[in-house]
């Protein structure tokens, strides 16, 4: 249980960013649960703002333990990005986590004319800078790149989405695969999916990761729905729990 949070974010940046799939004002919260125990609540907010004389969307994901593990692991998380309006390109990301002492608190710099990023390590009161891979995204930039990579009029079964992306101080590159369109039960209806499974690059070859499954609506928004990951002891499960300040209508299917 020690990444939760993290792992949450992570997963989702595996999937997602067209120009019109998203706006400001958008705001996405979600339940996570190890079993029938809540343990967790996760959110992602669309603003924007102004850096360095840019206007760019500012994007703020954030996370928290409740209940009992509150009380024995308290998770305090915190990630935010800024990405180019045009290109959905990151140009700071801030990685600000707290999961029972396991703490974080770092601030990257991406410089895509140089493809350099600085990396700020407040913790640890260090300055690095690597390289990164033309088109990089950070772990949280890429769920709103990828939204609007995937056409949901023309996207096959097995269809394949891959990824450069930063974090931590190392280059990764993710593969995510499309396994056919779904229907998910939700506490708002059942509504009409697209359903995923990632993969991670371990040794020149991509691996399934940690038995992931993942859902997004299979409408213009592509938001997420669901997360299933099955464990070597239960399953860890986050569930879309309310929204607002969507682009396009959030279609519910009637019976």
């Amino acid at each position: 249980m020690k990444l939760i949070l993290s792992t949450f974010f992570i997963f989702w940046t595996l999937f997602g960013f067209s120009q019109s799939a998203y706006e400001e004002g958008e705001w996405l919260s979600f339940k996570i649960k190890y079993g029938w125990f809540n343990t967790s609540t996760a959110s992602l907010k669309v603003e924007k703002a102004n850096l360095d004389g840019e206007e760019v969307f500012h994007v703020v994901g954030t996370g928290k333990s409740v209940g009992l593990l509150d009380l024995f692991f308290k998770v305090r998380d915190r990630y935010e990005t800024y990405i180019t309006e045009d290109e959905g390109l990151p140009l700071k990301f801030i990685r600000d986590i707290n999961e029972g002492g396991y703490e974080k608190n770092k601030e990257l710099f991406f410089d895509h004319s140089t493809n350099r990023v600085k990396v700020v390590d407040h913790k640890h009161s260090t300055t690095e800078s690597f390289d990164f891979k033309t088109n990089t995204q950070d772990m949280l930039s890429a769920f709103y790149k990828l939204r609007n990579t995937i056409n949901i009029n023309e996207i096959e079964a097995g269809q394949e989405f891959n990824l450069n992306m930063f974090f931590d101080n190392e280059n990764y590159d993710f593969k995510t695969k499309f396994l056919g369109p779904d229907t998910i039960k939700t506490k708002f209806g059942n509504i009409a999916a697209l359903k995923f499974r990632p993969y991670v690059k371990a040794d020149r070859v991509f691996e399934e990761s940690e038995s992931l499954t993942f859902w997004v609506s299979a409408d213009k928004n592509k938001i997420p729905l669901k997360i299933k990951a099955d464990l070597t002891v239960g399953s860890l499960t986050a569930e879309l729990d309310q929204f607002k300040g969507l682009k396009h209508p959030f279609k519910i299917i009637m019976d």
